[in-house]
């Protein structure tokens, strides 16, 4: 295991930039796995902005995040739906559509799903 390790998202390893321009997704790689922070733009939607560079159906991706601002909608393949905002715990299962809901950014900090997340499917 490395020692102390401090990085910033201000550095980030890779940023990955959705479709559109509707935000980006801001990775820091440890030994421990990538940990990432997504900046959603009012107006961004999953099935829109990601799908196209992803070339699946649905975000497949099981995430466990942290809302820092903003707000979402998130529906899973099976209907199930939820709505998230700041200060939530996401815990979220591959399968699902999301979409910010107002007219301010959703910024979530993932320390599961945003490894692989917005790259292009092999």
């Amino acid at each position: 295991m490395e020692g102390l390790v401090r990085k910033s998202f201000d550095t980030p390893d890779d940023v990955r930039p959705f479709e559109e321009g509707k935000g980006r997704v801001e990775v820091i790689s440890t030994e421990q796995g990538a940990v990432g922070r997504g900046v959603f733009e009012p107006g961004w939607k999953w099935s829109h902005h990601v799908k196209p560079i992803a070339r699946t159906d649905s975000c497949l991706a099981a995430h466990a995040g942290y809302v820092v601002s903003g707000r979402m909608k998130i529906v899973m393949n099976d209907g199930e739906e939820t709505e998230i905002g700041p200060g939530d715990l996401l815990l979220c299962p591959p399968g699902h559509d999301a979409w910010v809901v107002g007219d301010a950014p959703c910024v979530i900090v993932d320390w599961q799903g945003y490894g692989e997340y917005a790259k292009p499917a092999a």
